[in-house]
């Protein structure tokens, strides 16, 4: 079929109709925000399970460092970040909770900075990496069991508050933060294998 030519020479043929913009998808855009935090705390308890077989000064030092630097940008995240919209959304119902995380953290970046000057040679040095495990193992147990359910059962933006701890957390560390995989997608890498590129 051919095109009618208008007066002004362009073609009377109707416009294309633009194209649709793909979704975006599910690894690239940022995890929610309980995702990201308990994938935190996997990160740190994992730290502390190699603090605990390892031997040797140096080792200790470094797995300790670590400890440090995460717990640090955790704890600066959820403080800027998540605790606020937390507390508006929970309102009276969470706020215990929100008050005691704020007091834990508080313990936590003490014995944070006491760790940084001690070496590993010192006699407490252990017994400080340990009552730290503690202290974050507590307040990893009252996030994940009472504050993160209530959460998801209201109208918290969980997605949107994920996207901006995400950023944060990307602008302290300078690592893009990579969404956990979907269900669909962990089953599809078990069948075929990894994508390129994520190994």
């Amino acid at each position: 079929m051919a095109t009618r030519k208008k007066r002004n020479g362009k073609s009377s043929r109707p416009a294309a109709k633009p194209k649709r913009k793909q979704a975006m998808s599910p690894r690239s855009k940022a995890p929610d925000a309980i995702s990201l935090l308990k994938s935190d705390h996997r990160e740190v308890e994992g730290l502390f399970s190699q603090f605990e077989s390892a031997t040797g000064s140096a080792r200790k030092r470094t797995i300790v460092l670590k400890i440090c630097d995460a717990l640090t940008v955790h704890t600066t995240i959820e403080e800027e970040i998540f605790y606020p919209p937390a507390r508006a959304t929970l309102k009276r119902a969470g706020e215990d909770l929100l008050d005691e995380a704020e007091v834990e953290h508080e313990g936590i970046k003490w014995r944070i900075q006491m760790l940084k000057k001690m070496k590993p040679e010192e006699d407490l040095y252990d017994a400080e990496v340990k009552v730290l495990s503690e202290y974050v193992r507590h307040h990893v147990k009252e996030e994940e069991r009472r504050l993160f359910p209530r959460l998801r059962l209201s109208d918290f933006d969980n997605d949107g508050v994920g996207e901006k701890l995400a950023a944060r957390k990307e602008k302290l560390t300078g690592k893009r933060v990579k969404a956990e995989p979907s269900l669909f997608e962990r089953g599809l890498e078990a069948i075929v294998g990894p994508s390129p590129g994520t190994v």
